[in-house]
Parts: structure tokens; C-alpha cells; sequence
């Protein structure tokens, strides 16, 4: 079984509806959990918020915040999932934005890609640091990673 497949096995058994806020993946999350069969269950909207507009305006993200840390940082990743979970009929939302590449600068580097996962009340943030592997790398690597922090957020439900 898959990874995105046992997750939604694992939401469905816990009665768990799951949101995206996606930016560097582009969807990716949310395309890999809806490419399983009965994922209609589980998943209830995925938001793409590529720009700083769309966090803004989609999920409430400050712009103060952003303008403070930029786009690419764990406290706009909590808003983001945050914000999720405020628009929309979900009791577990995840949050992803980063740099795939090619760029980046010395202190956000091509690679890094933060993360937020947001339920019962609590809300967990990350940094990753996959290094210069390369766009598509990158994005696949922080769709699996997203997958697995939703993972271990069922298993404490």
C-alpha cells in the first residue's frame, strides 16, 4: 500500500477530513491523495497559493508577516495551515512552501522548504533542508515529506 493511500485508510478510520495549502508543490499533495480511489472520503479542498496574494487573500496569511520573514518561512507555513483549516470543513490541514529551484540565496538556500501541519488545536512547523537536487526532486521530496507529517499527525488522533 502507498503511502498517500495508507494515510487516507488511516483519516477515513478516524473520521479525519484533510486540507492543503500548497505553494512550491504546486498541488502535488493534494493530486497524490486524490489519486487514490475513495479519497472523497477523507480530502476536502486544496488551496494553491503560489503568490503572496493568494496566502493573503486565501488563507489570511499576515502581510506583516511576510514582509517580516518572506514567503519561505515556518511562521507564514503555521498561517498557511492555520488558514487552511479556518476555510474550509477539514480537522487536519498541512501547509508547504519553499524554494525548489534554481536559486535561492545564502540564508534561504535552494532546497529549503517549510512546512506546517495544523489540528486539534495545535499547530507543528518545520524546516527542511533537501539541498540542490533540483526542482522536481525538491517538490517530490516535499510531497512525501507532507504525506509522512500527516501520517504521525493521524497516529496521535
Amino acid at each position: 500500500m502507498s503511502l498517500a493511500a495508507s494515510v487516507l485508510a488511516a483519516a477515513k478510520e478516524k473520521n479525519i477530513r484533510i486540507a492543503t495549502a500548497e505553494s512550491c508543490t504546486g498541488g502535488m499533495i493534494f493530486a497524490a491523495l486524490t489519486d487514490v480511489a475513495g479519497s472523497s472520503a477523507v480530502m476536502d479542498r486544496g488551496f494553491l497559493t503560489y503568490t503572496n496574494d493568494a496566502k493573503i487573500e486565501m488563507l489570511g496569511v499576515s502581510p506583516d508577516t511576510l514582509k517580516a520573514v518572506g514567503a519561505v518561512a515556518e511562521e507564514v507555513t503555521a498561517q498557511m495551515a492555520e488558514g487552511a483549516l479556518k476555510h474550509s470543513q477539514a480537522t487536519l490541514a498541512v501547509s508547504v512552501s519553499g524554494i525548489a529551484g534554481p536559486g535561492g540565496s545564502e540564508f534561504k538556500p535552494e532546497g529549503r522548504v517549510c512546512f506546517g501541519i495544523t489540528y486539534k488545536g495545535t499547530t507543528f512547523t518545520e524546516a527542511v533542508e533537501f539541498g540542490a537536487i533540483g526542482r522536481k526532486n525538491v517538490r517530490s521530496e516535499a510531497t512525501n515529506h507532507a504525506l509522512k507529517l500527516i501520517s504521525d499527525a493521524i497516529s496521535k488522533y
